[in-house]
């Protein structure tokens, strides 16, 4: 069945150019799986992602990943000179410039253009500036401990979703609250993830909207808490909470990553092409540059942190001073270092290949439309697939598409991905065939690792725990038969069994056979 539907994806891949999405994960045998995605643009002209295979590998280097792969795709007869695109994390194994998975690829395929997953990018940036700065660093620590003291006990998860139900009917009874279906929802507080952006703003938005019940349990448990440690953490974290300057880094983070997580949401999108997604980034960086320069008093204002701050941290400290070092070394230097981290991690922009197909773009009625940049881009970026003769027809070609696409508002208003469909819906491709053929290859370059990061989440709910013993018991029979033929001839069992790649459950279950 698996076979039957990949040869299904083989069809529609067809001629066409496609990219491979690789990242790795441990399954419930702690075995390292493999996932491969296909992302390519169908017949219809639609950009389409496909999960093709998932392997169990035993190494991971970037040789073995290579060979695994390779092996796979001339299964199903995709050729490498194909590939046009290749999409991974950051790991050295994948991204390494002399041996990595992608510098391996390029040497038997030097167009199948290498692109940083985008969402794991964003990730770091919170990770550097968790780090950097001290204050955002100490908040996290706090906001983690918050969390685990809480979700640790389904007790307190009980006391907690039991103040929530007393603030929320006494909130309806005063009238600052509106009743409705889904409304005034019971919830808990978010745990932070390690590897995703989104779960951190999550994690923030759960507790501001859940603070003065989280309060009321930490003041409950500061009183009836067992003496010892556990009170004295539990005081501690809640002395942490109820301090301006959590309270404070709460409203920060939340207000910066309210605005990042558009950005978060557009780049797991399964049809993103990456004009989009660069789009996305320069807007979330104009955002975050008003943020800094002319928001900090309507910041203040909003969770009413001006009120707090005048009762906390200024009653014995200089008020001045105070409030320049809350403006200009927490609130500036973590926008700064936000701003900073995007700007570095994002500067695709700076490269060629991104700013010459940024002139494919049909927003604001073929604003960016450049016929100059477009031939620059297939001369430069794809002679393989644009020979001389090509070129020269592409000239020729864009005189007429530019004229063309300006007559029609649907094409003007539509997305590169849009468009790409248009054209083969209206049989435009059939005329602009080099320019179809050159949006075509843009599209194909990828964005983020998210599909695959789909495909292992469906691996968990197909290979459970039980799932896995089954497989050991199966697996240790089957061998047991294989070594009981194999003893006549007096091989080593313990050199059979290192041939085979088992879990200890079943190695344990060979050795007592």
């Amino acid at each position: 069945m698996a076979n039957r539907v990949r040869r299904m994806i083989r069809e529609e891949v067809g001629d066409g150019y496609f990219c491979i999405l690789v990242d790795e994960a441990q399954d419930a045998s702690k075995r390292e799986q493999m996932a491969i995605i296909l992302r390519f643009v169908n017949g219809q002209g639609i950009l389409t992602g496909r999960y093709f295979d998932i392997k169990s590998v035993s190494d991971t280097t970037s040789s073995s990943l290579k060979d695994e792969i390779v092996n796979v795709l001339a299964q199903h007869e995709l050729e490498v000179s194909k590939m046009r695109g290749q999409g991974y994390d950051g790991a050295s194994n994948m991204q390494g410039a002399w041996n990595g998975l992608q510098a391996l690829f390029l040497r038997d395929c030097p167009f199948a253009y290498y692109v940083h997953c985008f969402a794991h990018r964003l990730q770091l940036v919170l990770v550097y500036v968790a780090k950097e700065v001290d204050v955002i660093w100490e908040f996290f620590s706090h906001l983690d401990n918050i969390i685990n003291i809480i979700t640790s006990s389904p007790k307190r998860v009980t006391e907690l979703q039991y103040a929530q139900r007393i603030e929320i009917e006494h909130m309806l009874a005063i009238g600052e609250r509106e009743s409705g279906s889904g409304a005034n929802q019971v919830g808990n507080l978010q745990r932070l993830g390690a590897t995703r952006w989104s779960s951190h703003y999550e994690s923030i938005k759960s507790l501001i909207d859940m603070y003065n019940a989280t309060c009321a349990v930490f003041e409950n448990l500061s009183v009836h808490c067992p003496n010892g440690k556990s009170q004295g953490e539990v005081r501690g974290t809640y002395k942490q909470m109820k301090s301006f300057d959590f309270v404070f880094s709460l409203h920060l983070m939340h207000t910066i990553m309210r605005i990042t997580y558009v950005l978060c949401q557009a780049l797991q999108r399964k049809s993103q092409d990456i004009l989009i997604a660069m789009r996305f980034i320069s807007t979330t960086t104009k955002f975050l540059h008003k943020l800094r320069d002319d928001d900090w008093k309507e910041f203040l204002e909003e969770p009413d942190l001006e009120s707090l701050y005048k009762v906390g941290p200024c009653r014995s400290r200089d008020p001045i001073t105070m409030k320049h070092h809350y403006h200009f070394d927490v609130f500036n230097e973590a926008i700064d270092y936000v701003l900073m981290e995007l700007n570095t991690r994002f500067n695709d922009t700076s490269v060629e290949l991104l700013t010459l197909s940024a002139a494919l773009d049909p927003r604001d009625s073929f604003a960016s439309f450049s016929s100059h940049d477009i031939c620059t881009l297939a001369e430069k970026f794809y002679p393989e697939d644009f020979p001389k003769e090509d070129i020269r027809t592409l000239e020729y070609e864009l005189r007429h598409y530019e004229l063309d696409m300006n007559t029609e508002s649907r094409f003007q208003e539509s997305t590169l991905v849009e468009l790409c469909w248009q054209l083969t819906e209206s049989k435009r491709s059939e005329i602009y065939v080099m320019v179809t053929r050159l949006i075509r290859l843009v599209l194909t370059l990828p964005i983020s690792t998210a599909t695959t990061e789909r495909a292992f989440s469906a691996m968990k709910n197909v290979k459970t725990d039980l799932c896995n013993k089954m497989e050991d018991e199966f697996l240790a029979d089957c061998m047991t038969l294989f070594i009981e033929r194999e003893l006549a001839q007096k091989i080593d069992i313990d050199s059979v069994i290192d041939e085979f790649y088992v879990s200890k459950p079943c190695r344990d279950q060979l050795q007592i056979k």
